[in-house]
């Protein structure tokens, strides 16, 4: 994993919908669709680092 890099494990919730947790990093998140879980994701990481100028690639993994 590149130091950029920011891989989450992405399972279906048993409540319904989508939950996201990151290896390596205290991040998680959870959302009803792919694309709204995607959208909490980039902001999940936008809040835990509190970097605007942070550069970083996410990586799904179900």
């Amino acid at each position: 994993m590149k130091a950029n890099e920011i891989i989450f494990l992405v399972e279906e919730s048993l409540e319904g919908g989508y939950e996201a947790k990151a290896i390596g990093e205290s991040i998680f998140t959870e959302a009803e669709s792919i694309e709204k879980l995607k959208s909490n994701i980039k902001e999940a990481v936008h809040c835990h680092f509190d970097n605007p100028n942070f550069s970083h690639k996410v990586v799904f993994h179900s």
